[in-house]
């Protein structure tokens, strides 16, 4: 289930460097000049076999330092209400500033998890001066160097050992569909239309993470829970940043998912947040169907609903195969076909492949289009199997895995596709040594 861990600090501390490091990416910008973290950067983890999201809490823009306080107000706001552990950041170089106690101030407040971070301990002479940091009243603190790495290994421990441990709860067993997207796309109105006016019918369930809500849907066929984030609370405690509160709401939504159903306003196109949201869907391997609505409101002509997906796809490329339903949630337009495609692509994500009829029709196709050779070494492929995965994972069991290339691997995942339905789901594919 979704567990989120938040970075925050005053600018130029190294929240984005130890972000990047954490998630093994280059995704966030890293720069001297203060406040260059303009959108907020969001990844997965894994640390021993446990997955948490990781927020960069950044987005400082004006270089004045009581605008800073108050964004960093903001942000440390934001992070205490929607985190289950804040990552406080300091740099031991220019030691306590006074941004510092304003933001350890806050955090002394909150009942959330807090663990003090001293970035830039590059030897064992500053490492001394870090005791100047006990002055925060936050009790102990890890120290590291986020450009070289040493000491994460520590602070990953440390953030493992104190994550929740999520309870299952009361639910049913029963596929959970989440309606995700930006703000202002019509969540909420396709909500209410699928939910109808038979609340009768429905009935609420107080989720297991803290801030989802779980609503059975039971009628005409079907029965799934609808995911909707809590996240609809007006929050007059703060004024919020709407783009970075909608992004750590949909991380809570999309992990306590199974299908995820991406809205785009069609008006709009597609944009950059709304491939920040589809790329977390992807890495959580969450089922995937696109709604474009609003197609009441674009000037159409023959061509209009094939070049808005081929758009569409070219941009989530080399993952295409799934569907894409051009919807009115104010008239109703094709709205019984939403959920038909959000729990076929469930039966998707769930489908087991017998081992028998795998090998028959894999091997076959390696047999014909065998990977390419390595310096003069032959791949051999000798068996395959699904692997008792969340999401469709496959194994195959050859002699030289370290020579199998991404292109070969794709090759593969389309004839997966194509002899197997799996429109809608992201699929893994191993290589092993048998």
């Amino acid at each position: 289930m979704g567990r989120i861990v938040a970075i925050v600090g005053r600018p130029n501390v190294g929240k984005s460097t130890l972000f990047n490091r954490l998630t093994g990416t280059r995704s966030a910008i890293v720069d001297k000049q203060s406040g260059v973290t303009r959108d907020r950067n969001y990844g997965k983890c894994t640390w021993n076999g446990v997955d948490f999201s990781i927020i960069d809490t950044g987005g400082y823009v004006e270089n004045s330092d009581d605008i800073f306080e108050e964004e960093i107000n903001k942000q440390v706001k934001l992070a205490i209400e929607e985190s289950d552990i804040i990552l406080f950041m300091v740099d031991v170089v220019v030691g306590v500033h006074e941004l510092d106690k304003a933001v350890a101030n806050m955090l002394r407040r909150t009942n959330k998890k807090v663990i003090l971070v001293v970035n830039k301990v590059d030897n064992a002479i500053i490492l001394h001066e870090a005791g100047e940091f006990y002055s925060l009243g936050l009790g102990d603190y890890f120290t590291l160097s986020s450009i070289s790495g040493s000491g994460t290994g520590e602070l990953l421990d440390k953030i493992v050992a104190d994550l929740p441990v999520e309870s299952p709860g009361e639910l049913p067993e029963l596929p959970r569909f989440a309606i995700v997207g930006r703000p202002n796309t019509g969540k909420s109105t396709l909500v209410n239309v699928l939910l109808g006016e038979e609340r009768n019918i429905v009935t609420p369930i107080a989720g297991t993470t803290r801030d989802s809500i779980y609503t059975r849907y039971n009628k005409f066929n079907h029965d799934f829970l609808l995911v909707d984030t809590a996240g609809l609370r007006k929050k007059s405690k703060i004024s919020e940043d709407v783009e970075f509160y909608s992004v750590m709401r949909a991380i809570r939504t999309i992990e306590n998912s199974d299908v995820c159903l991406l809205l785009i306003d069609a008006t709009r196109g597609i944009e950059s947040q709304d491939m920040n949201i589809l790329t977390l869907i992807l890495k959580n391997n969450k089922g995937l169907v696109i709604l474009v609505n609003k197609w009441d409101l674009v000037e159409k002509d023959n061509h209009s609903t094939r070049n808005f997906e081929k758009a569409i796809k070219e941009k989530t490329a080399p993952f295409t195969d799934y569907p894409v339903l051009f919807i009115s949630a104010l008239n109703k337009q094709r709205i019984h076909k939403v959920l038909e495609l959000a729990e076929q692509v469930n039966i998707n994500r769930t489908k087991k492949v017998a081992t028998s009829r795998l090998n028959e029709v894999m091997l076959e196709i390696i047999g014909q289009t065998p990977p390419p050779a390595v310096k003069a070494k032959h791949i051999k492929v000798k068996y395959v199997t699904q692997l008792p995965t969340y999401t469709p994972s496959f194994a195959f069991f050859c002699n030289l895995p370290q020579y199998i290339k991404e292109p070969y691997k794709r090759f593969i995942e389309n004839k997966l596709r194509e002899n197997f339905d799996f429109h809608g789901v992201p699929i893994k594919i191993f290589f092993r040594k048998k």
